[in-house]
């Protein structure tokens, strides 16, 4: 089996305040919620780098889907990175979630390894660490799609 993520789908209780949390507070794009005319179908997703999707599905509805009966969430079971380009964009980025909606746990700050670091819990509680740790950074992508590396400047 090959090592692959495509979808990271989470748990919300509010499908239309998660949205505005991902789309306004990190400014990630989406076309909206789709499926609202199916029952538990109602979903959005948004386009990350790679071709990774992040999902976002009511509770009750993936914990039918799962089979499973739907439980409270805990924000120490997991925790998501989002990893920026600069200290000033983990700064920017802490200001936009938290303006959104977003809980700020952690205020931006050095860490211990020499990065810079954030911690905010979207409205449903889920942990994002919103970091610069350069030695994580993909390859930028130019505008007509070369790839430079960070590096190479």
């Amino acid at each position: 089996m090959e090592p692959r993520i495509t979808v990271i789908t989470l748990a919300v209780e509010d499908l239309d305040r998660a949205v505005a949390f991902y789309r306004d507070g990190l400014g990630w794009p989406t076309q909206g919620i789709v499926g609202r005319e199916f029952p538990d179908g109602a979903v959005v997703f948004f386009d990350l780098a790679n071709g990774l999707k992040l999902a976002l599905w009511p509770r009750v509805s993936l914990a039918r889907d799962a089979g499973v009966e739907p439980g409270p969430g805990s924000p120490t079971e997991l925790s998501l990175g989002h990893n920026v380009r600069s200290p000033a964009d983990v700064d920017a980025a802490y200001g936009r979630v938290v303006a959104a909606g977003g809980i700020g746990i952690r205020e931006p700050h050095p860490t211990f390894w020499g990065g810079y670091a954030a911690y905010v819990q979207d409205p449903d509680g889920h942990l994002w660490e919103l970091v610069f740790n350069p030695g994580l950074l993909p390859p930028q992508q130019e505008p007509e799609g070369n790839v430079r590396s960070v590096e190479s400047g």
